[in-house]
Formats: structure tokens, sequence, C-alpha cells
């Protein structure tokens, strides 16, 4: 059975989603962030982000890891790549090119998308008020406006960025895309991209997924 390391309310929701929507078995290995405990060091500290065991596996200290037999990987997007290839269609790919059309869509959403929109994430959401700053959510959302342009342009022919059908490209998409939400300005003049990640969102894996994350505490 295919192992996560990590919590919903993490970058492990990624790989989770995949997996929901390949129908692999898995099991979530509940691994904390040391930054939401007063000490993760102690023998009788949650299992976290600094517990020796998690470091034996991810020295980098960060979640999501994947454990699947003799392999381990850390990195959310790369753990998707391997499930991708690995376990194939409908959702992964066994043929070569198509493997690296969703490398080529997972970078870009992975330097273009989410380093704007988790700035809208931080400065509308997760930040404390006090420390928000709107002149950064104003810059990621005219920032945004190349990728989007681009993203909607891809979705024209099919509705989906790789393949004319749901794949984990779509994923690495939508979840870097979910980050500018609390901004809907940022989606105005890009109907396919609105329209695409509602029905990401509309998906019952996506549904399930979400369902769990919302019993775990928020990040605090």
């Amino acid at each position: 059975m295919i192992e996560i390391f990590g919590v919903y309310r993490s970058r492990a929701l990624r790989n989770i989603w995949l997996l929901e929507e390949m129908g692999l078995p898995y099991r979530v290995v509940p691994v904390i962030q040391a930054f939401r405990l007063p000490d993760p060091l102690p023998a009788d500290a949650p299992f976290n982000t600094r517990s020796p065991e998690f470091l034996a596996m991810n020295p980098a200290g960060s979640i999501p890891v994947m454990r699947d037999g003799d392999v381990v990987l850390s990195e959310s997007l790369a753990i998707n790549l391997y499930l991708a290839r690995r376990y194939g269609p409908p959702v992964g790919t066994n043929d070569l090119v198509e493997s690296a059309k969703f490398a080529q869509w997972t970078l870009y959403a992975a330097t273009e998308i989410e380093p704007r929109s988790i700035q809208i994430l931080f400065n509308r959401v997760q930040l404390p008020p006090a420390q928000r700053d709107e002149a950064k959510v104003t810059e990621a959302v005219a920032a945004l406006r190349r990728p989007f342009a681009v993203l909607d342009a891809a979705l024209a022919a099919t509705g989906h960025p790789v393949g004319g059908r749901f794949t984990v490209a779509d994923i690495a998409l939508a979840e870097c895309v979910r980050y500018c939400l609390p901004a809907p300005e940022a989606l105005e003049g890009f109907p396919r991209v609105k329209a695409w990640i509602e029905a990401c969102h509309a998906r019952p894996a996506w549904k399930k997924i979400i369902a769990e994350r919302e019993k775990e505490p928020a990040l605090s």
C-alpha cells in the first residue's frame, strides 16, 4: 500500500487527490509541520517534520513524503509525476511524450503560477489581519494575467491542458490556481480557467479529500 506522510492541510493534498482519482490503495500517515508545535523535539512530541524518524526519510524536513514499496520520494509534484508514470492511464500515462507534457505543465504551475497565487492566499487568508499586505495581492493578480492567459488558451480545445482528459497535469495546475481563489478578480477575463477550476472542484475525489481536510485544525 502506498503511504503518504503528511497532513491534508499541506501540499500532501495534491498526492492524496491523485491517489483518489487513480483508485489506488493508500494510507495517510499524519506528520504535523514542526512550526505548529511549541517544541517539536521532545520524545513525546507528535510525529512531526523534525522527528528523527521523519528526517531519516526526508532530511529536508518537509512534507509530503511518499513510500511505495522500496521507493521513497519527497516533493509533492515529483511524487505525482512518479505515480502518473508508474501507474499509468487514465489520470497518468505510459507514453513518453505525454509524460513530458505532464512535466511541462507541472513545472509551469510551480514556477509561473504558484509563487504569485500563494501571495494571495497568504495576504487574504493565512496571515493575521495586521500582517496582511493588500499591495502584494494586487501585484500577484497583475502578475498572474500572463500565465492565466496561457492556460486559458490551452483549455480552449478540450477543457484540459493535456490529452483531452483529466490528468495529473490538471491536479498540478488546479492546486496552484486554488491559492488565488480568495481573490476572484484574478480570474476575471479568463472564463475557461474559471470553468475548469470549478469542474476540477466538482469531482467526487476532490469533494472527498476536501471533506477530510476540513476535519483537521486550521494552520496557525
